[in-house]
Order: structure tokens, then C-alpha cells, then sequence
């Protein structure tokens, strides 16, 4: 993990506007009807729909999905108490990561009151803005009374994060680290070092899960809480023991199961460890130094399952990956409260995620290869996208049965597309893409059944129920990629074109491609090497009808494949060329950019086929082409050079096709700027048309815009390439395309298949 300074701290919170966040309007506002609707006179007709039904105050504002981050500042993560406003930037920060993560709106708001009672009163009196409380940062035990009564007080969920968060969190980890172990909660051994607010949950929970009382010793900073001491609170008096043969941390470790540390750093040694049980669980989660480094407790006992409250380390016990997405599902359901059976929902829910196959941004954020289910992964990753689907829906879900819920949800996979498109996992273009290709499955070759993304991706695609899929390679070399990957190939076809058994199918398209191209100085032997060719191979598949299409790409040289293309498939009998199209799905909407990979220095003739083919693919995604034709000058500023060619083939586009939305050549700032282009060039056949696709001049500038937009905006989703205008459905890929690149170009290659099948059965 990269060293943080105090210098680079202040500067990342001052650069810029101050802070961290902002609020922003999600409704139209630049006219005066717009603002009319948004204050005065219209907002009158809302208030008085909330006013005879509260209820929908839901229904007519943000409160639904609006928490307040509520604090004191008198714990302040390890500074203790440094007042309300020193614990803003925290506040904000919380802010951040429940916006982040969970698509939760937050304001932080900071109470310079100590008082309990007055604390609560001034919640109390607030709370009709907000769908939830978090609080945040109150020192133990006060925390422990104003939870209680806000949870009383008030119809909302309120949850103090410091208690809960890290005990559900720690609490899924605690389920899987004893599956590993081969040990059962009822029957572990548990030393709790700390004795503060999360500890006391942490512990609390545990014995909701199964683990006894008489198992539990818990460590404050006086040794262990006995029964026999004097002054224990309520709830170090609930978990004193009644032996009288342990007093200090050190005897209560010896044969110890598991170790929860919520207390202060380098308070466990190495000779604690190695006089644990067998397979001991450590949770050293001292912040920002552990109980114990994470090297000296696997250098004393290798058989340790640890966890600490780093990123830079494995089973990192991290509330994030609890509290957006409890208070999420707890929004959705305008859930009265956040209850120990949702809780519960968000244990096993966390747990069972560390379970399943990992996504390919994990394992890409944490540079590995592959994360499976054991010592090393027991506990998802906070990136993990699938926590605000899974977490969410359960807590959802226990909300409604446990009968807290306002509102009901009874179409869950709805409910979890609509998770994936409030965090732009995916978008409804993506999602008309899967549910049309999820009705008409076809079979889909895999070009390099070797590589690892290419395995992942056709497993995902089978397993979501795109395609049948097919995979071009060696079965042994497949299977124990397959196995290392933790994936199962059951569904899958393996077919090595290089076997023996391919012989008679290498022959067979070897005689085809000869007899296809023997004009051109083909022969049997020179058709018949190059079926040793997995895309020539493979492509050949796809035209002989033994499969629908095929994605290749990952890793092989682009012009070899574009040279295959052409031989095997060839281009449809309307064009001359071919070229490709990737997909910018934004918040400004949907972009079609063109060509992003074919044509390197297009002429007029080939720029007015990518111009008609860009048409031809937008109407095949069901959607009206409106196309700028791009350069660097606008409307024949300048008469020489691509600006020149772009003009002339504009003007030959549209005396050919008088019905198509295009013009150009303009810049891209014009291109999207539709007020100012009418105002400025009123004569366009654009005029008063948002544009929707761009065509540009060469290879460079397509394939660099879709690139700057794809890594500045990380809010924006890429689909493709997407290839336009060869006669049956092969698809490529980028060499840098991921698992779910991959998986949308599959969705795309299924949809293309089955148009073709149907065109063919037209004719």
C-alpha cells in the first residue's frame, strides 16, 4: 500500500473545490418552466400530496434515498475526541464511499453536542429529511444509549456503523474462516481483545451466529472483564467470564480458536499465536497498526487464517463492504428499521459471495490472477461488484420479513438490474442486448480456448445463457487452465483442431476454402496448413454452419485475423469494405463511434461504406442513425486534406441517400453541441437532431476518442469492437478486453447470428 503523507493528505482534500462532496440537481433546470415545476408554483403540489399522505414524501423526493452521516466526533477513527467539526472530513468521506458504492445520496452533518440526551433530540428533530441514519464515531458507551432510543424514536433505519458494519462484516469472515478451519462456532474458542463499541457487536453477533458465552473471553485495557471486577458496564458486565484462572491477554490466548482484535497495535506477540489451537483464526483489526503485523503471524504459525483491517493484505475486514449496500436494501423497501434479521441477511449474503467465482475487475484491481475460496480469500473484496446486488436484495428481503418494509419487491431480478444500472455496472442497452440473446442461444467458437479471459468469459457467458460455447484448443491444456481459474467447463465443448479426431473436419474445410478462392491462387495443401489456424479454423466453422459465430482477438496480431476474415467470410455484396464500431453507453446517452479498428487511412469511398455501415449496425441495435461525419474544420473552412475527402462524401451521402440523418465534416464540440450548430448552421440535415454517432477521418482519431473517453470517464460503459459489414457473425476483441468485454461482444455475436438466420430464411 502507497505511503500516505500529511502533505499529499491536505493537498487532496483542499486542491480543487474543498472537500470531498457536492449535491447535484436530477432534474432539468435551465429554463424558466423548469424552474417553475422545481420551486414556485409548482413544488405547492407535492407538499400537498405529502401533507394528506406522508408516505409519499417517497414518492416526491429524496428522502428515500437520503442518509444522514451523523456524528459528535468524540471517537474519531484513532484520533479519540477531537469535537464535531475536526470529524468532518471523515463525515464526508463516509459520504463518499455510501455514494460510491451504494448509489446512496449523504449529508454529513456534525452535532457539537456530548450530552446524550440533547444528542438525540437534536436527531430526532432532523430526521424527517432523511430514508436513514448512520451514525458515525461516538464514543462507547454513550453510542450504545442514543442508538437504542433513535431506534425507538424514530420510523427509520438508524444504524451506528462503528458497532454493526464492522460486526457483520467480521462476522461473514468469522463463518468462512471456520469452514476453512473444519471447525463449528458452537464448539471455538473466541478471545475478544477490546472492549469498545465494535468489539462488543462483533461479539454480540457471534453469539447470535452460535458461539457459546462460556467460550468467549473478552480483553480490556485492565485484562480480561471477569466477573468478580467492579464498575463493568452493562455490556462488559454481559460478557464477563466466571473463571478465575485467566487475567491477562497472554493466558486467556493459550488454546485459543479464533482471535478478534479491535484494541490498539502490537498488543499480541508471536509466542500468543503459537499457543492457539490448531489452524487459529487471527482478525487483527487495529487501525492502522494491527495487533499483529500480518508477517509476524504467518512467520509463527503458517497454519493461521488472518485477517486485518488493511487493503494491503489479504481478508481485508473492511465496513464498506457492509453499510452502503444494508443501507441500500433498507432505502429501496422504505424500511421503519435496520433489524437483527437483516443483519443476519447481510452475513450469510457477504459470506457466501467469498464463495463464487470471482469477476475479472477483482482480480484486475488486486493484480492476480485468480481469487478462490480459502486461507487466502475468505472475505469479498470491497470492489467486488456484485456486494451492492447480493447484500442488498437479502437485506431487502429480511426487511420485508420481517415486517419492517413499506414497500414490497416482487420481481427480484428486476430489483438487482436496477442495482447494476444505479452503479453503471450495466446499462439498458447492455441488458436488451443479454435478454434478446438469452432467447435465441446459438453456438459461439472461442478462438484462443487457451487464454484465461477467454475461458472466464465463455464459462460466464454459458452460465448466463448467451451461447452454447465451443472452445478452440488442447481439452488437457483447457482443463487445468479451467481448474487453476477455479472454473467449471461442464456445458462446454472443447475441440482441438490439431488432433488427430479433427483430421476429417480440417479436410473437409480445407476442400472449401480451395474451391472458394481457387481463382486467386488457392490450393488444397496451402487450404489445408492453414486449418491449423484456430481463427482459420474456427471461421471456417462458422461458415460451413457447424457453429453461429465466432470471438477471437486476445491475443492474435489483428491483420492476420482481418486477413483470415476476408478470405474465409468476406464482405456482404453492398460494400466494398468493412471496419468496426465500439459502443459508448454515457449519461449524455448512447454513442456509436466508427471506425475504431479496420481502416487505418480511409479514402472517399471507403468513408462513405463505414458512414453507411455505422447506419446499417445503429438500426440493427434498434436505434435511429444520426451521424456527424468528423474532422477538424467545420462545413468547408478548409478545402484540402480530410476535411476535403469528409465533404465530398458527405455530399455524395446525401444525394444517394436522401432519408439519412448525416452531415459533417464538423468537430466534435459542434457535433454535440445541437444548440449551437442549429444557431451558427441552421441549413444542416442535422438541424435540430441530437447527434448520436461519429464517424471519423482515420484509424488514429476513432480509435483515440473511444480510448479518452473510456479512461476519463470511468461512468461510461464500452461495448465492442463491434465488426460492420462481413457477411456472418465473427467478432473481435481488444488485447486488453476483460471477462465482461468479452461477454457483451458474445451477446452481440448471438444477436447477429440469429438476424442472419432469420434474413436467410427470408430470402
Amino acid at each position: 500500500m502507497a505511503k500516505i503523507t500529511k502533505e499529499d493528505a491536505l493537498l487532496y482534500h483542499e486542491s480543487g473545490r474543498p472537500g470531498k462532496i457536492e449535491v447535484m440537481p436530477t432534474k432539468p433546470y435551465r429554463t424558466q418552466t423548469d424552474l417553475s415545476l422545481a420551486y414556485s408554483p409548482g413544488v405547492a403540489f407535492p407538499c400537498q400530496e405529502i401533507q394528506a399522505d406522508p408516505d409519499t414524501v417517497y414518492k416526491y423526493t429524496d428522502k428515500g434515498n437520503l442518509v444522514a452521516v451523523i456524528s459528535n466526533g468524540t471517537a474519531v477513527l484513532g484520533l479519540g475526541d477531537i469535537g464535531a467539526m475536526s470529524g468532518k472530513p471523515v463525515m464526508e468521506g463516509k459520504g463518499l464511499l455510501f455514494k460510491i458504492y451504494g448509489g446512496v445520496d449523504v449529508f454529513d452533518i456534525e452535532v457539537d453536542e456530548k450530552d446524550p440526551e440533547k444528542f438525540c433530540e437534536a436527531v430526532e428533530k432532523i430526521a424527517p429529511t432523511f430514508g436513514g441514519i448512520n451514525l458515525e464515531d461516538i464514543k462507547a458507551p454513550e453510542c450504545f444509549y442514543i442508538e437504542e432510543r433513535l431506534k425507538k424514536s424514530l420510523d427509520i433505519p438508524v444504524m451506528h456503523d462503528d458497532q454493526h458494519g464492522t460486526a457483520i462484516i467480521s462476522s461473514a469472515g468469522l463463518l468462512n474462516a471456520l469452514e476453512v478451519a473444519g471447525k463449528k462456532i458452537e464448539d471455538v474458542k473466541i478471545v475478544v481483545s477490546g472492549a469498545g463499541a465494535a468489539a462488543i457487536m462483533c461479539t454480540k453477533l457471534y453469539v447470535t451466529l452460535g458461539a457459546r458465552l462460556e467460550n468467549i473471553l473478552m480483553v480490556d485495557s485492565k485484562g480480561v472483564i471477569t466477573a468478580d471486577r467492579d464498575n463493568l458496564t452493562e455490556q462488559k458486565r454481559y460478557f464477563a467470564t466466571k473463571r478465575t484462572d485467566v487475567h491477562t491477554l497472554e493466558e486467556a490466548m493459550k488454546g485459543a480458536d479464533v482471535f478478534l482484535g479491535l484494541s490498539k497495535g502490537n498488543v499480541l506477540s508471536q509466542d500468543m499465536i503459537r499457543s492457539m489451537a490448531k489452524n487459529p483464526i487471527v482478525f487483527a483489526c487495529a487501525n492502522p497498526v494491527p495487533e499483529i503485523s500480518y508477517e509476524d503471524a504467518m512467520a509463527a504459525r503458517p497454519d493461521v487464517l488472518m485477517s486485518t483491517g488493511r487493503s494491503d493484505y489479504p481478508n481485508q475486514i473492511n465496513n464498506v463492504i457492509g453499510f452502503p449496500y444494508i443501507f441500500r436494501g433498507a432505502l429501496d423497501v422504505n424500511a421503519k428499521a435496520i433489524n437483527e434479521e437483516m443483519k443476519i441477511a447481510a452475513v450469510h449474503a457477504i459470506a457466501d459471495l467469498a464463495k463464487q467465482s470471482v469477476p475479472d475487475v477483482v482480480n484486475k484491481v488486486y493484480k492476480v490472477n485468480n481469487l478462490t475460496f480459502g486461507p487466502d480469500y475468505f472475505i469479498p473484496k470491497p470492489v467486488d461488484p456484485r456486494l451492492i446486488t447480493e447484500v442488498s436484495a437479502a437485506v431487502a428481503k429480511a426487511a420485508m420479513d420481517s415486517g419492517v418494509a413499506r414497500k414490497q419487491i416482487t420481481d427480484w431480478d428486476a430489483y438487482k438490474n436496477t442495482l447494476r444500472l444505479r452503479m453503471g455496472q450495466e446499462t439498458r442497452v447492455t441488458q436488451n442486448l443479454f435478454e434478446t440473446a438469452r432467447k435465441h442461444p446459438q453456438r459461439v467458437v472461442f478462438a484462443e480456448g487457451l487464454h484465461p479471459t477467454m475461458i472466464k468469459a465463455a464459462v460466464q457467458a454459458k452460465n448466463e445463457g448467451l451461447c452454447h460455447p465451443i472452445l478452440l484448443g488442447n481439452a488437457e491444456m483447457i482443463a487445468k487452465q479451467a481448474e487453476e481459474l477455479d472454473v467449471s467447463l461442464e456445458g462446454v465443448e472443447i475441440l482441438n483442431l490439431r488432433h488427430d479426431d479433427a483430421h476429417e473436419q480440417r479436410e473437409r474445410y480445407a476442400q472449401v476454402l480451395a474451391d472458394k478462392r481457387k481463382r486467386e491462387g488457392y490450393n488444397f495443401e496451402e487450404a489445408n496448413d492453414k486449418m491449423f489456424d484456430r481463427n482459420y479454423f474456427g471461421m471456417m466453422m462458422v461458415e460451413t454452419g457447424d457453429a453461429d459465430a465466432l470471438i477471437t482477438g486476445v491475443y492474435t496480431k489483428f491483420t492476420s485475423t482481418l486477413q483470415a476474415a476476408e478470405e474465409i467470410i468476406g464482405i456482404r455484396p453492398e460494400y466494398k469494405h468493412f471496419g468496426t464500431m465500439h459502443i459508448l453507453n454515457s449519461k449524455r446517452g448512447t454513442y456509436y463511434i466508427a471506425d475504431t479498428l479496420v481502416n487505418r487511412h480511409p479514402d472517399k469511398e471507403t468513408i462513405k461504406d463505414i458512414a453507411r455501415l455505422t447506419a446499417d449496425t445503429i438500426r440493427f441495435f434498434n436505434d435511429e442513425p444520426r451521424i456527424a461525419m468528423i474532422s477538424y474544420s467545420n462545413f468547408g473552412a478548409d478545402k484540402v486534406g480530410s476535411p476535403k475527402m469528409i465533404s465530398d462524401a458527405v455530399r455524395e451521402l446525401q444525394e444517394e441517400y436522401p432519408d439519412l440523418k448525416i452531415d459533417g465534416e464538423m468537430s466534435v464540440d459542434l457535433a454535440l453541441d445541437h444548440e449551437r450548430r442549429d444557431e451558427k448552421y441552421p441549413f444542416l440535415r442535422l438541424h435540430n437532431q441530437v447527434v448520436n454517432s461519429m464517424v471519423f477521418p482515420n484509424l488514429s482519431s476513432a480509435n483515440s476518442a473511444y480510448k479518452l473517453i473510456k479512461q476519463f470517464s470511468q461512468e461510461t460503459e464500452v461495448i465492442g469492437p463491434i465488426q460492420m459489414g462481413l457477411n456472418k457473425p465473427i467478432h473481435f476483441t481488444d488485447f486488453d478486453s476483460g471477462v465482461r468485454d468479452i461477454v457483451n461482444i458474445t451477446a452481440v455475436a448471438v444477436i447477429d447470428a440469429y438476424v442472419s438466420k432469420l434474413k436467410a430464411q427470408q430470402k
